[in-house]
């Protein structure tokens, strides 16, 4: 029995012919209390879920070692795509990619990994490891690192959005050189600048969002077809323009809010149409209009220090979205919020080698029946699912 069935049962009232219409109403309007409690009760329940040591099938075929996962989406299909860094196989991984071998596994794996949802790899192709990707509902792959480039699913290059023609400098005595450059591309920059942080699709109207990290994070919105550049704002909602030019604030949990993002920006798009980004190291969500006027921000676990609690961001499959899975790589745990206010309602793993625990947790992703699938880069390696409960 359902809350509202309960309350039907509870609630039922057949007037005697004696009693006042006003006793009447008086006796609807308790039952309407108590029905708005529950309600309220039932929406503060959070989902409970168990991992699923099944999935995905192992080992990986091709003597393939899964390294740092960095992009994780679910398709249209169900299927979920893994970017991991091939180039990042460590000598105590290559064994079988030494010649002459030296033991039987193992070897680099593709940049891009498809897997059904029993587990088996469907699909791989070589690209640029990067950061950042999304499969849109044509079946395209959208990868970023220097850029965000599309893909066909037999791995073959579609087109790729514009950026500027030289990387930003680095290093401690480049001040002039850095200053140099911002001068040449300032904050409303129309093309890409920094790397990719993350990349999302908006199918229905045929947009692409991209978090690059130039100046902290700009969050820009690109046309899917043309790939021309449509508009971009940044924390606040601010436009591009007014992203401050000077880098390097630091994080303070006590004081007040920083105005610009801080460092690893991800985003997501919600059903009714709200735009979801959070800084990683700011410790907070900031929810905008898809033209980027700002609405509200939560905070999250907001004493957590060095690179910060607010990850990835997916949300509950049900029609109303009302629950927000966060990916936190410093405390290596899963927060479950309310995605209409933010309140925190529970957590998912902590940190740990086991199956169901996460090193380095960094990606985060839901399909469409509600089970939660993460990435890890450091030494986790390996992606992971948790099953609906309830």
């Amino acid at each position: 029995m359902n809350i509202e069935q309960m309350f039907a049962a509870g609630c039922k009232y057949s007037p005697h012919p004696f009693v006042s219409t006003r006793a009447a109403a008086r006796w609807a309007g308790v039952c309407l209390l108590i029905l708005c409690v529950a309600l309220a009760t039932q929406a503060q329940t959070a989902p409970r879920y168990k991992f699923d040591p099944d999935w995905p099938k192992a080992p990986l075929p091709n003597k393939w070692w899964m390294q740092g996962v960095t992009g994780l989406a679910v398709d249209k299909d169900d299927n979920i795509w893994v970017l991991t860094r091939p180039d990042d196989l460590s000598e105590t991984e290559n064994y079988a990619a030494l010649n002459p071998p030296t033991a039987e596994c193992c070897v680099a794996p593709p940049a891009m990994i498809g897997f059904d949802q029993q587990g088996n790899v469907i699909n791989s192709f070589a690209a640029r490891q990067g950061h950042g990707m999304v499969v849109d509902n044509q079946g395209f792959v959208w990868i970023g690192s220097n850029t965000v480039r599309k893909y066909s699913k037999d791995g073959k290059m579609a087109g790729e959005i514009a950026r500027v023609p030289e990387a930003q400098p680095g290093g401690a005595n480049n001040a002039a050189a850095l200053a140099a450059f911002r001068a040449k591309y300032p904050a409303d920059t129309k093309m890409i600048v920094g790397g990719i942080e993350e990349v999302r699709t908006d199918d229905a109207v045929r947009e692409i969002y991209v978090i690059d990290n130039y100046l902290n994070g700009r969050v820009l919105v690109f046309d899917m077809d043309t790939l021309a550049f449509k508009r971009g704002w940044g924390a606040y909602g601010k436009p591009l323009a007014e992203i401050s030019m000077n880098t390097g604030a630091a994080y303070d949990p006590k004081g007040p809010a920083a105005k610009d993002f801080l460092g690893h920006v991800t985003v997501q798009i919600s059903r009714d149409g709200n735009v979801y980004a959070a800084d990683r190291q700011g410790c907070r969500i900031q929810v905008y209009t898809k033209q980027g006027r700002y609405l509200k921000e939560f905070f999250l676990a907001r004493e957590t220090l060095e690179r910060g609690s607010a990850g990835g961001i997916a949300f509950s499959a049900d029609r109303e979205q009302r629950y927000m899975f966060i990916s936190d790589i410093q405390n290596n745990t899963i927060w479950i919020l309310t995605r209409e206010d933010g309140k925190l309602l529970g957590r998912i793993g902590s940190a740990g080698d086991n199956g169901g625990l996460f090193h380095g947790l960094h990606m985060i992703a839901t399909d469409s029946k509600g089970n939660i699938y993460t990435g890890e880069v450091q030494n986790g390696e390996r992606v992971q699912r948790f099953l609906l409960q309830n």
